[in-house]
């Protein structure tokens, strides 16, 4: 594994390595920086596994650092002789916190705890680029675009979990939770849609049959998408929905 040593004292800076050279074998290239800067030049170089950063530097913060860098692209620990810096640290999906001095055994968890965060993302991956292959092609491709008050949308049919119509409006509901209103009735998407696995379970409602997870009996019938959204099924409409979602 690749590990960066953001802190602006040397000594630290050595001693933290030594750790990691004698305690985690994993642990195959250190390099260093000794402040913001220098650590954002480092992280627009490389390519870093774990990230040792510290918080108060001569030039900045280890948040300032943060809000610079793309910081999904390593696993982050923070080393800092200031324990009320933890929530903070952790409101950037800190892997870790360590204090200083750090200790050896603490050192060796944090670092066990990063690579396991490294091997279940990275098996998360391949599981997605697989999934991603077996969709047809012009499902993944095919966009749509909507048109609301402040700006045009170009939208991804996978990325659309849930239409509902409003009054003349229709409100796509996103995958992540975002909403787009466009000023077209929820029927004149019904054609350009259906082809792509979408269903209109009630006349108020269309679902992108992907994201649906769970269909329940109870009341006349719902479908609950992967956001946890609960539609209701259109009596009429709910063998041949079934059937559908069966096949």
């Amino acid at each position: 594994m690749k590990v960066l040593i953001i802190d602006n004292e040397e000594p630290l800076r050595t001693a933290l390595k030594t750790l990691l050279q004698n305690y985690c074998p994993d642990v195959d290239s250190i390099a260093e920086a000794s402040g913001v800067e220098a650590g954002i030049l480092a992280l627009r170089k490389q390519k870093y596994d774990i990230v040792f950063l510290d918080v108060e530097m001569d030039d900045g913060t280890g948040f300032d650092l943060l809000r610079k860098v793309d910081t999904s692209m390593f696993q982050l620990v923070f080393i800092t002789a200031h324990q009320h810096y933890a929530i903070d640290a952790f409101k950037f999906s800190a892997t870790d916190f360590l204090l200083k001095p750090v200790q050896e055994d603490e050192l060796q968890r944090s670092v066990e705890r990063a690579q396991a965060n490294i091997e279940k993302h990275n098996k998360l991956e391949q599981v997605a680029v697989l999934l991603e292959g077996l969709e047809p092609r012009a499902y993944q491709e095919k966009r749509i675009v909507l048109r609301d008050q402040d700006a045009i949308h170009f939208i991804r049919v996978p990325d659309i979990s849930v239409l509902e119509a409003h009054k003349g409006y229709t409100k796509f509901i996103l995958v992540g939770g975002k909403s787009v209103f466009v000023s077209k009735t929820l029927k004149e998407f019904d054609d350009m849609l259906t082809p792509y696995g979408f269903i209109r379970v009630h006349h108020s409602y269309m679902v992108n049959s992907r994201r649906i997870v769970r269909f329940d009996r109870d009341e006349g019938g719902s479908v609950i998408t992967e956001e946890n959204i609960v539609i209701p099924v259109s009596q009429r409409k709910r063998d041949s929905i079934l059937k559908i979602l069966s096949e």
